[in-house]
């Protein structure tokens, strides 16, 4: 089995947009695909079908069920904010422990592909004391980087490029997935970027219709997952 971390350098990147289409693009190819996103902020449980959780679900071709919520993404809080902040309002705390403990119990189930999607950017806080950095490094999983074509981006996405190199974690592609309204153009944002990460595959993703997951650039990334 082989696993991947979905992890952005920021949020509203475009993460699960991402998963959704590798997700459909390994199927595709005959793989069997597992996905979770252990911690969710913004959650609503009367817009479940629309949440991140619902999205990949239906990705899966799996039903959007409460118990089908509740077995991809234990963690759910209602404020859009990073997670430590999200539990507080709630009066609740996110033990990384335990979110390690359960991405590690999913992983030693036998599936082919296991999509892993992170909350937030890399540098987020998942917890009061830990960082979705370390979650990630805990777990040691390669990652898919997505980032966004806005103006600025080359610098955040080479500097998560760089964060994660240093403590150790290989990405196995960069996406940039098309930032609405960004007055630079996706492909030379993907130059600029492909330019100082010469090592890495740099891989433009425009804004698609919505609910079309139909592009050459997913069935590029799941060739090398």
């Amino acid at each position: 089995m082989s696993a991947y971390f979905i992890a952005a350098t920021g949020t509203d990147i475009g993460k699960t947009f991402v998963a959704r289409g590798l997700i459909r693009a390994l199927r595709a190819g005959g793989r069997e695909v597992a996905a979770i996103k252990p911690v969710v902020s913004g959650y609503e449980p009367s817009e479940a079908a629309g949440s991140d959780s619902g999205l990949l679900l239906a990705a899966l071709g799996r039903p959007v069920t409460p118990e089908a919520i509740a077995e991809i993404s234990p963690w759910r809080f209602a404020a859009p904010l990073a997670p430590d902040m999200a539990a507080a309002r709630e009066g609740r705390s996110l033990e990384v422990r335990e979110l390690i403990k359960f991405c590690q119990s999913v992983l030693a189930a036998n599936r082919d592909v296991l999509l892993v999607e992170t909350a937030g950017g890399v540098m987020s806080p998942v917890s009061s004391e830990y960082l979705v950095l370390d979650w990630m490094v805990a777990l040691g999983l390669p990652a898919v980087l997505v980032a966004g074509s806005y103006l600025g981006t080359i610098s955040h996405t080479l500097s998560a490029i760089d964060v994660l190199a240093r403590r150790g974690l290989a990405i196995a592609s960069v996406v940039i997935s098309a930032t609405p309204g960004s007055p630079v153009r996706l492909e030379e944002t993907r130059d600029a970027i492909a330019r100082f990460a010469p090592q890495l595959d740099v891989v433009a993703l425009p804004r698609l219709a919505p609910g079309d997951l139909e592009h050459t650039a997913f069935g590029r990334v799941a060739k090398r997952l």
